[in-house]
């Protein structure tokens, strides 16, 4: 989240934002992956399907998630809806760095790490430019949201 705290951002109500998430995860399994992920060009956010392995379970868990390019790097954001818990895949990630990542143009093997100092306050800053309501949307957690940095990662299988 910035320094300076805006009012907070209207958000549809949670379970709306739930239903959502799980028609559009419904949708990529039904389409194959054909539908449900998209490129980030310019001032768009893309959306990228991440796999973690549970930190309990050590089962695959998968999410769709925003993101960026910076770089060979994938940006995105640690946030739950904008409620306050941290997303599980987070937790995972912080648990398990390594996953899998599907993008529009194909799959990789990544390891995920939060953004800190300036890297951080750079990220955020290109997270305004493509939402202008981020400030807003962080305002309505009590916690600073991580920007997460998805480094690619040698697949070991390979």
């Amino acid at each position: 989240m910035s320094d300076e705290r805006k009012k907070p951002a209207w958000i549809p109500p949670r379970w709306f934002v739930r239903f959502a998430w799980s028609t559009h995860r419904r949708l990529y399994r039904v389409t194959g992956g054909r539908v449900g992920l998209r490129r980030a060009k310019g001032n768009r956010w893309g959306m990228m399907r991440l796999t973690t392995t549970g930190r309990r379970t050590a089962q695959e868990r998968s999410v769709i998630l925003g993101y960026f390019d910076d770089g060979p790097n994938l940006v995105t954001l640690a946030m739950n809806g904008w409620a306050d818990a941290e997303p599980a895949w987070w937790l995972n990630l912080q648990a398990h760095p390594e996953a899998m990542v599907d993008l529009a143009d194909g799959r990789r093997t990544v390891r995920g790490r939060a953004a800190e100092g300036e890297d951080r306050s750079r990220l955020w800053a290109r997270w305004r430019e493509i939402d202008t309501n981020l400030d807003g949307y962080a305002a309505l957690r009590a916690a600073d949201t991580a920007v997460v940095i998805l480094e690619p990662w040698p697949d070991p299988s390979r």
